[in-house]
């Protein structure tokens, strides 16, 4: 049985190398005040990956 992929919130970004990795079993947050807020409520770090398309 094939599950189809769901998008991550990376979906709606503009930037090829962000839409690259939008369906990713991984939940990935773009930059911005969500990811920034999200870590700091659960007092988790963050993961930060860096690179170009």
């Amino acid at each position: 049985m094939k599950t189809e992929r769901q998008p991550n919130r990376l979906i709606n970004e503009k930037s090829p190398y962000l839409l690259q990795h939008a369906y990713n079993p991984i939940q990935w947050y773009p930059w911005g005040n969500e990811a920034l807020n999200k870590a700091k409520d659960e007092g988790k770090l963050l993961f930060i990956s860096i690179g170009y398309s």
